[in-house]
């Protein structure tokens, strides 16, 4: 799970550097080119994501899903690395919504202070590069990192809710489909011709992102919910740490007071959440 981190942190970093010229949307869309490619060589892949029973809860994970990342990558494209990956990874706090909208779940009056302070949090981490005074006033690409969490958020629900009746590799598929979808349009209408050093980014960003989904996923055989959660923020951790040593990115005291928040709300929220998982 830690390895899967990594992985998405690097992801993210490679999609920064590449969008330095290249748009968001097309190194999204090449995310989505790689993913598809072990489902079009294997054909044993392509069977079981064509394998399904509810294609509406399919149909929700793709298109949550792929818009998120689509909001994601424009908002790497445009803020620093380490600010979009916080903001896109307070997914948990708006899972919790939506797993009472899908699965019926009622929401522990517990969560309210790590819903409250991971929220708080994320107002000061995308409002806080010029302090206090400019709370509030997030920028276009701020609020699509913020909309991608929230997508994401719903996405995760309707895994939870897909899990139940479909295979990996269709959830898999899904996303893979929808993602070339909803990134293929904004893609094509503003391609530009990436160079070589271009070509070796877009291929890291996907190999990255296929191999932080297969860790994840071989992952959860074995850790809990709790554990997978935490460690999961490692990504966030991570993106900050490389865009601090490798871009100059220097967050304001507010802005690090906020990822804190942001943290630890988050993790609290896991923490609450979390059920344990059985050892296979």
């Amino acid at each position: 799970m830690a390895a899967s981190a990594v992985c998405f942190a690097l992801m993210a970093f490679a999609a920064k550097l590449a969008s330095a010229r290249l748009p968001g949307p097309e190194v999204a869309f090449m995310r989505f080119v790689v993913m598809a490619v072990p489902v079009l060589a294997v054909p044993r892949l392509a069977r079981k994501a064509f394998e399904f029973q509810r294609l509406d809860l399919l149909i929700y994970r793709g298109v949550f899903g792929g818009l998120a990342i689509l909001l994601y990558f424009l908002a790497i494209a445009h803020i620093p690395v380490g600010i979009a990956t916080l903001l896109n990874y307070t997914s948990p706090v708006y899972s919790v919504a939506f797993a009472a909208l899908f699965l019926g779940e009622k929401v522990d009056r517990r969560l309210l202070l790590p819903l409250v302070a991971a929220l708080c949090g994320m107002a000061l981490a995308a409002g806080g590069e010029g302090g206090f005074g400019r709370l509030l006033r997030f920028n276009r690409w701020e609020l699509a990192g913020m909309t991608s969490a929230v997508l994401t958020g719903a996405a995760f629900a309707a895994i939870r809710a897909a899990r139940r009746t479909e295979g990996s590799w269709a959830i898999y598929g899904s996303l893979t489909l929808c993602g070339l979808l909803a990134t293929g349009p904004f893609a094509f209408s503003s391609y530009e011709r990436p160079t070589p050093r271009e070509w070796a980014l877009l291929a890291c960003v996907g190999l990255g992102s296929v191999a932080a989904q297969l860790l994840m996923t071989y992952a959860y055989r074995w850790v809990t919910n709790l554990q997978a959660g935490v460690l999961s923020q490692l990504t966030v951790v991570l993106s900050l740490l490389l865009g601090a040593v490798f871009l100059g990115d220097r967050p304001s005291p507010v802005q690090v007071l906020g990822c804190v928040l942001t943290l630890t709300g988050v993790i609290g929220v896991v923490w609450l959440q979390a059920t344990p998982r059985a050892v296979e």
